[in-house]
């Protein structure tokens, strides 16, 4: 269990900004504004960074016109395909022009983009005003929630066939904060003071200075399109690297416009993931470091509206009027220093492995003559929220992380009959359920559809009488508890719950390999928390909660008849003859099959939330004895089978 839940929480955290048809679509939107002699200069480097890949390569490097299944891809798709699907430039290329599986994601993300185009981005549920209208609050509210659902379960299905074609894509850019913006240390910091914490060798890695770094490697090699005297092979070359390069970088120059990239990567795994998925849903209120008091509201991950791409497209325009001068040496590109040092090779720097910014080659280190061209675009980037503090955006939490809590469940369930063998007719039984648990919350780590929640618990359990009777012919012989055919009972209960890859409990006993196979067991386990390798246990999300099929997720036992003795009573052998007592314990095994819960609500450090089970169960009973009449021989007993539903009352601390 421990390898399972370091595995999880590994791969636990936000780290892709917009989904791959968003990246894609500011790639395309920034081509379609270039001004025309800028749009020849980039034509005539995406056919020679396209030759000898013609087949794989589109012609175009904005296809306008792609849709599902496509046959090639363009230059826009790189700027998806870095960082979320590559770790570095040459990654990203070599991963566009030979990979079998880089066009199966291209047309998982055709396909969410027409998902996503049918889904408005509306008022959150938490935005909507109340009013005087009853009705027509619970109408909006209503609406929001569905429209909510619908855009989780279209990420859902898009997740799942991403992790199918690409193995890596749960847990490639989770390892380091590259994709996001890092935090202002005082509210008094300037572009000039950001650019330096986050531009210099060595600080940590981030999405401004990731940008930075595959920006100026695309722009020293455009220096030497421009003004070296190359071979047509080293042109090629060159023309290729300079273009892998800066789709590269722009990967991470969009990523810096997503809200949730924006409020700050600070605290714990929890606060990232939770603090990411509230102001990517909701949206977040951004300045620009050049915008003066104009303030603007962006949108994140699977969000984005036509006005947040206006305001990303603006820098990314900005990057790649830049490359394209450099390349022509032209207009302000000349400015730009001549390094004849560049390398005729994709930028081979991982941002997947890194936690600092690496210091770059003796001669194609940053110079003083590089800063304009870095303070054009930075300065229309937005300026992040501050770090931990006075001033800091507020923090949301997800359920990630270990935990300890108290559970306390009401249920009722259908029984086929009493212990005694004979006593057939169908009876009820209702029970409650105390526990303790602890474990490692899991809920929603690779998106809201999935369920890697893993925990055990200790609890009492007290059971009613069931309401058929021991025997028809003695109904008004005895009475209440006397008369059930399932006496009233309690018990130590004890709870196990854990996702499975192929069958219950294969991860827990598959551990071991952890040791030998890191990268195997992960790819399992991120599977399992994404419904298993048949992926049939997904959540379902609607507009009044989410619905999940669970069977084999979890198990529950309760040991009846460890704290006292329990008694049921069973027919005479012979016809008017005196009732036995027998004593007698059981095992009961319940199983969950399905559940619902509605969406849950966090604080800072803890969560509580209702759900309800449909489940089914097995009571066996054992070690049967005949109190009276002494001597009596001991009755048949037999395993009683039920089927019911559980309302359970679910709170837990996070640490």
């Amino acid at each position: 269990m421990a390898a399972m839940a370091i595995v999880l929480i590994s791969v636990a955290g936000p780290a892709i900004a917009w989904v791959y048809p968003e990246h894609r679509a500011l790639a395309v939107l920034a081509v379609m504004r270039l001004d025309d002699d800028r749009r020849v200069v980039f034509d005539q480097l995406w056919a020679e960074a396209r030759e000898g890949d013609e087949q794989r390569l589109c012609v175009h490097g904005a296809e306008l016109e792609q849709g599902v299944a496509p046959k090639c891809i363009d230059w826009a798709a790189l700027s998806a395909i870095a960082g979320d699907h590559s770790c570095s430039s040459r990654d990203m290329l070599e991963t566009a022009r030979k990979s079998d599986w880089i066009l199966e994601v291209a047309d998982v993300a055709a396909q969410l983009k027409a998902d996503l185009a049918q889904i408005p981005v509306t008022m959150p549920e938490a935005g909507i005003e109340s009013s005087k209208d009853v009705i027509s609050d619970a109408q909006r509210r209503f609406a929001s929630a569905a429209t909510r659902a619908a855009r989780v379960n279209a990420l859902r299905s898009a997740d799942i066939r991403l992790q199918r074609a690409d193995p890596d894509y749960a847990t490639r850019a989770g390892k380091n904060n590259a994709h996001f913006l890092l935090a202002r240390p005082e509210p008094t910091t300037d572009l000039r003071t950001y650019a330096t914490l986050t531009l210099k060798p060595g600080s940590e890695i981030s999405a401004v200075g990731v940008y930075a770094s595959f920006h100026l490697s695309a722009l020293q090699k455009a220096s030497r399109l421009a003004h070296g005297d190359l071979a047509p092979d080293e042109r090629r070359a060159l023309a290729r690297s300079a273009m892998a390069d800066e789709a590269f970088a722009l990967h991470f120059l969009q990523d810096s416009y997503a809200a949730g990239h924006i409020a700050g990567t600070w605290g714990n795994t929890s606060q990232r993931q939770g603090t990411h998925d509230f102001y990517n849903q909701n949206g977040l209120e951004v300045f620009t470091w050049k915008g003066g008091n104009r303030s603007v509201v962006l949108m994140g991950d699977a969000h984005m509206r036509p006005e947040d791409a206006d305001i990303a497209v603006v820098a990314v325009i900005e990057s790649l009027d830049q490359l394209l001068d450099v390349a022509a040496g032209r207009g302000e590109g000349t400015s730009f220093p001549y390094t004849p040092a560049a390398h005729a090779e994709p930028d081979p720097f991982d941002v997947c492995k890194s936690n600092q910014l690496p210091a770059r080659e003796e001669g194609l280190g940053a110079r003083p003559e590089h800063i304009p061209f870095f303070a054009e675009t930075l300065g229309n980037t937005p300026v992040p929220s501050l770090g931990p503090g006075l001033g800091s955006m507020p923090r949301f939490r997800s359920e990630v992380g270990l935990f300890s809590g108290l559970a306390a469940s009401l249920d009722g369930r259908s029984v086929n009959g009493g212990f005694v063998e004979g006593q057939t007719g169908r009876g009820w039984v209702a029970g409650l359920d105390l526990s303790f648990r602890a474990g490692f919350g899991l809920d929603g780590v690779m998106g809201e559809a999935g369920d890697g929640l893993v925990y055990g618990s200790i609890g009492f359990r007290s059971d009613s009488p069931s309401t058929n009777k021991f025997s028809d012919e003695s109904r008004g012989a005895f009475g209440g508890n006397l008369s059930a055919a399932i006496p009233a009972r309690s018990g130590i209960s004890l709870r196990l719950r854990m996702p499975f890859y192929l069958v219950p409990g294969d991860l827990l006993l598959l551990s071991p390999m952890y040791l030998v196979s890191p990268k195997t067991y992960t790819e399992m386990a991120v599977a399992a928390g994404n419904g298993g390798l048949i992926p049939w246990q997904l959540g379902w999300a609607t507009a009044i909660g989410r619905f999940q099929f669970v069977l084999g997720r979890e198990l529950g036992i309760t040991f009846y008849g460890q704290t006292g003795n329990d008694q049921l009573v069973a027919p005479s052998l012979n016809s008017g003859g005196p009732a036995r007592i027998v004593s007698f314990k059981s095992i009961q095994y319940d199983v969950p099959i399905a559940e619902y819960r509605p969406y849950r609500a966090f604080s800072t450090n803890q969560s509580s939330s209702v759900v309800f089970q449909l489940f089914g169960s097995v009571d066996k009973p054992y070690g049967a004895s005949v109190d009276v009449p002494a001597g009596s021989p001991v009755p048949g007993l037999r395993t009683v089978w039920a089927i019911g539903l559980r309302m359970v009352f679910d709170w837990r601390y996070y640490y």
